[in-house]
């Protein structure tokens, strides 16, 4: 988690830890991989500033460090940090957020 801490998004952008589906059933039966499919949520983990607007002001990003968020199920790049895929996607690109 330290080397993503390295990466700060420009702008409206927002890197996103997936949320990795559960490997074993409550009973505790593992399941295979291609039986469990990627889930559409994840953790930001890092925001930018802010965007544009036409004015040229700084319009912040509504979302901040810790929100779950849902994620299009195309879309984003993928970012590979220490071994690990992360997603780089702007705030527009996001569904939702998820409060608990």
């Amino acid at each position: 988690m330290s080397a993503a801490r390295r990466i700060i998004p420009l702008l409206d952008r927002v890197l996103v830890r997936r949320v990795k589906p559960e490997q074993r059933t409550a009973s505790g039966i593992y399941l295979p991989e291609k039986s469990v499919e990627a889930l559409q949520e994840g953790h930001v983990i890092a925001v930018g500033k802010g965007g544009l607007n036409k004015d040229g002001n700084v319009v912040p990003v509504t979302l901040k460090e810790g929100d779950r968020v849902v994620l299009p199920q195309f879309g984003g790049s993928t970012v590979k940090v220490n071994k690990e895929e992360l997603l780089l996607l702007r705030e527009n690109e996001i569904l939702a957020k998820v409060e608990e």
